[in-house]
């Protein structure tokens, strides 16, 4: 099917145009943040009785902007003993791989950056750049615990792409397509269309519902480990490493740090929201569908999945590093092994 942008199609190619399609997610990625800073603080709050922030701004709605602002204006310090060049390299390429995965994501029918036909595989190629960023901070620091943040965040997220990618390799047999718009698409109508529950089909999809639905939950499981998320934060482990990779950090390269754990946070949903949840289909077939409903589906279904990140955050605790191995290779690989196979054989005979 031939893709549709709305942008290319009525303002067409130009450095303007092409210019406004790179500063549009960066925008929304910086609103995002402010939210989402916020939500973690109001969140956080209501679920361990606290006050949370009240007195900047009504009901302490500005908090985040404080925050930025304070950031701005902490001295930037860069260890002597540090690799200089790849101490003050790595935020800036951490930041970048999350912001670079915003080019296939299709918030809409009508906008998608780059509808590419290997959007999912441009996703998982651009998500090492993050974890490059991450091994290349921890060891420039010249930081004992900061080499070690650095060392953990390698092996939980070579452990939890494995299980992810099978996840969403069954999401391509189902739709046999790799391009995010396709396969939202293929999740058109209502609500059971979604690849969560079996996708599109006759009464036996049903015996693909559980396979889907453990997929789904599988890949959620593993975006919280390859964001760093509580229960799997263990390459930040500030009870024992103090921050992990970004101890020597200070001033808005630290603040870039978590810039991009929150543009993952919403690139990781996305992908959910994309792939199970029906992407920008309303869930109410033709009903509120269009290029700026689709949009809100889309940002409310992602958002709603960054909410269930935050509240998990302060509800669990964090695991030790063997349970964390134990979880991925020999729970999350094997069940995501065996709901692909099923869903390949289901496939298959249909």
């Amino acid at each position: 099917m031939e893709q549709t942008n709305f942008i290319w199609e009525h303002f067409g190619v130009n450095l303007w145009t092409v210019l406004a399609v790179i500063s549009l997610p960066l925008m929304f990625v910086l609103v995002y943040a402010l939210i989402a800073i916020l939500a973690e603080l109001k969140v956080s709050a209501w679920i361990q009785e606290r006050v949370g922030p009240m007195r900047t701004g009504p009901y302490g709605i500005l908090q985040p902007v404080a925050e930025v602002i304070k950031l701005i204006q902490k001295e930037d310090i860069t260890p002597d003993q540090s690799s200089k060049l790849l101490y003050n390299l790595a935020p800036f390429i951490i930041f970048t791989g999350a912001y670079a995965a915003f080019a296939v994501i299709p918030f809409s029918e009508s906008f998608v950056p780059a509808g590419i036909d290997v959007g999912l595989f441009y996703v998982f190629a651009i998500g090492s750049i993050s974890a490059m960023g991450i091994v290349m901070g921890g060891w420039a620091s010249s930081n004992k615990y900061s080499l070690m943040g650095a060392m953990r965040s390698v092996s939980q997220l070579i452990s939890y792409e494995i299980p992810a990618a099978m996840a969403i390799l069954s999401v391509v047999v189902l739709a046999s397509s790799m391009n995010m718009q396709e396969i939202s698409r293929a999740q058109s109508g209502y609500f059971w269309n979604w690849f969560i529950f079996g996708g599109p089909g006759d009464w036996t999809k049903i015996f693909v519902i559980p396979f889907t639905l453990g997929l789904t939950i599988i890949y959620f499981i593993a975006s919280l480990a390859e964001t760093n998320r509580v229960p799997f934060d263990i390459p930040e482990g500030e009870s024992e490493l103090v921050a992990g990779f970004h101890t020597e950090y200070s001033g808005m390269k630290f603040a870039m740090f978590f810039f991009a754990e929150y543009a993952n946070m919403f690139v990781v949903s996305a992908i959910l929201a994309t792939i199970f949840l029906g992407g920008w289909n309303s869930p109410f077939g033709d009903f509120m569908q269009g290029p700026w409903w689709g949009a809100m589906w889309f940002i409310l279904k992602a958002f709603f999945i960054v909410l269930i990140q935050i509240w998990i955050r302060w509800t669990l605790p964090r695991y030790r590093v063997d349970q964390l191995m134990y979880l991925g290779w020999k729970v999350l690989l094997p069940l995501s092994f065996i709901c692909f196979l099923a869903i390949s054989l289901f496939v298959m005979l249909n």
